[in-house]
């Protein structure tokens, strides 16, 4: 189905953009709500469990190489019993999409464009990513070649600026209650978006330089890590948790802090460019992951006739899957770990049992 291949930097790439995704937006308010102003250290114990994590999707990868997911799960489980397996996770990827479409259509609605309807946002974002899957998976991996350097610039001018206004009194007391609040912090965190990175094991197997792919995915999520490392740390150095933690999107009214002599203010522009850049490759992934898997639980030889119909059916999801942004917290800060633990964790770790009693039998 898939005849594009992709490069090692491309996928690079790709694991950069995807797992950064809406997490630059929402993540500083949901670490500091638990840790206060030790949020920025949950960040990095949740960077390197999610570092482990990568080596747990290498190991499955190891064992069944140039097989999606799908692929593995019918390899390992065996036809009928794989193919339900596929369903949950074809369910999953395309939940996933659901709920970071309508994550941008919040933003859009409630920042940026306050008086348009949320349906139209949502389905002229999503006409561009189904236009993306329907170029393929190559097209996809070249745009990002093409604006992961903008992220990059974008995202170090904005600390640059930010830089005289922090304060490092905002991050004592240092473990002020201890390490559970930080415990308790990083539990969200682990599920969006490092549990999540399971969606690119439906692409690794097109990627060219297959003993590369492991040392470019942990590079990747590193190089993720650090960036939300950085823009936690940055947002209790300038906005102070307490503010950090009442805000939706925290380091977007970071950048509108931004002020040099009083000519180049309210740079807000800057966080949105990031953030419609680094949202948009992670919803394209999701979005072809979720055509892809549907297409190899049917047999299907050809995705694209799926992706209209899979984008109606997501455009509706996700209006309905969540009722205001209140819900939204509560359901990702209580119930969506578990749910990304079970795909990301325990179902991985069976696979890789089932498969290591399957050689030795």
């Amino acid at each position: 189905m898939e005849t594009g291949i992709i490069g090692i930097r491309q996928f690079t790439i790709l694991v950069t953009l995807f797992t950064v995704g809406s997490s630059i937006l929402i993540s500083p308010a949901s670490l500091t709500a638990e840790a206060k102003q030790n949020g920025w250290i949950a960040a990095i114990l949740v960077v390197c469990l999610g570092l482990l994590t990568v080596y747990l999707y290498h190991a499955l990868v190891r064992q069944f190489p140039n097989q999606t997911l799908v692929e593995m799960c019918e390899t390992i489980f065996g036809i009928w019993i794989g193919k339900i397996v596929s369903l949950l996770y074809f369910g999953y990827f395309f939940l996933l999409a659901a709920l970071v479409l309508r994550n941008i259509g919040d933003f859009i609605a409630t920042q940026v464009l306050l008086d348009t309807p949320l349906q139209f946002i949502i389905m002229i974002f999503l006409a561009v990513v189904i236009m993306a899957n329907w170029l393929g998976l190559e097209t996809i991996a070249r745009a990002g070649e093409i604006f992961f350097p903008w992220v990059m610039i974008f995202f170090f001018a904005m600390v640059f600026f930010l830089l005289p206004q922090a304060r490092l009194i905002q991050l004592k007391p240092y473990l002020g209650e201890g390490f559970m609040p930080i415990i308790r912090a990083s539990l969200p965190f682990i599920g969006t978006p490092f549990m999540e990175l399971i969606v690119l094991l439906m692409v690794i197997p097109f990627v060219n330089c297959a003993k590369e792919v492991n040392k470019a995915f942990l590079v990747g999520t590193a190089i993720a890590g650090l960036l939300l490392i950085i823009i936690s740390l940055i947002s209790i150095l300038v906005l102070g948790a307490g503010m950090t933690s009442s805000q939706m999107y925290p380091s977007y009214n970071l950048a509108k802090m931004i002020s040099i002599g009083r000519f180049l203010e309210r740079l807000e522009v800057i966080m949105a460019g990031i953030w419609f850049i680094t949202i948009f490759f992670k919803l394209t992934i999701c979005f072809y992951a979720s055509a892809h898997s549907f297409a190899q639980i049917m047999r299907m030889k050809e995705t694209r006739p799926l992706l209209l119909p899979l984008g109606m059916i997501l455009i509706v999801l996700s209006i309905v899957s969540y009722p205001n942004t209140s819900y939204f917290l509560n359901f990702v800060s209580k119930i969506w770990f578990l749910y990304a633990f079970t795909f990301g964790f325990i179902i991985p770790v069976c696979m890789i049992g089932a498969a290591v009693i399957r050689k030795r039998v």
